[in-house]
């Protein structure tokens, strides 16, 4: 097996964060989030990861304004892990978390399928207690494709949440031994050491 660098590791996490982001049924499409709530109980959950952008190093994903995610996440220190099967890659990211400015969230918004905007139609909070299973959405929009003016509400409850990627923990699984790097960021760019996986 040969050796891969930390360069060519960076740029393949990054290439495999794209590839989630471009396509919804790629495993690294909906990584996990992880968090620490105001009590410091962990908090994880499944997002879809809309954009990987390694010069910048952010990752983008959109979020209901309204969520209590929000606090845990927004300026404070976030975990994300992703695994892609068919390149046996693990990637556990390390960064913090901020909110697109409106511009960015704008653009995101019209970006968007009407499906996809319509979660947030919902009339509570995420969250929010319910006296029966319910998607949260108003009767009129349930089970079908609402109308753009029937959408104009939701812009509201629409937010964009950027993760600034610090750290990258990458794990690479194969029969012949286990390979693992930790690269981090920097002014000069990304330092990379090897682990025992």
């Amino acid at each position: 097996m040969s050796e891969p660098d930390f360069a060519t590791i960076v740029a393949d996490a990054w290439a495999l964060l794209a590839a989630g982001a471009g396509d919804r049924r790629h495993p690294v499409h909906t990584p996990v989030v992880a968090s620490v709530d105001a009590e410091g109980r962990p908090q994880a959950r499944v997002l879809v990861l809309r954009a990987a952008d390694a010069a910048s190093a952010t990752l983008r994903f959109h979020t209901d304004a309204r969520s209590p995610k929000l606090a845990e996440v927004v300026g404070r220190p976030v975990s994300i892990l992703a695994y892609d099967p068919g390149s046996a890659v693990q990637l556990r990211l390390a960064g913090t978390a901020r909110l697109a400015d409106s511009v960015a969230a704008d653009a995101a918004w019209a970006a968007a399928t009407p499906f996809a905007r319509r979660c947030y139609l919902a009339t509570a909070a995420p969250g929010t207690a319910a006296p029966a299973p319910t998607s949260g959405l108003p009767a009129a929009v349930e089970g079908r494709k609402p109308e753009e003016a029937e959408l104009l509400p939701a812009r509201d409850n629409f937010a964009v949440l950027l993760m600034e990627v610090d750290e990258i923990d990458w794990l690479h699984l194969a029969a012949t031994g286990h390979r693992r790097a930790r690269l981090r960021r920097g002014d000069g760019g990304w330092r990379g050491e090897w682990r025992v996986p």
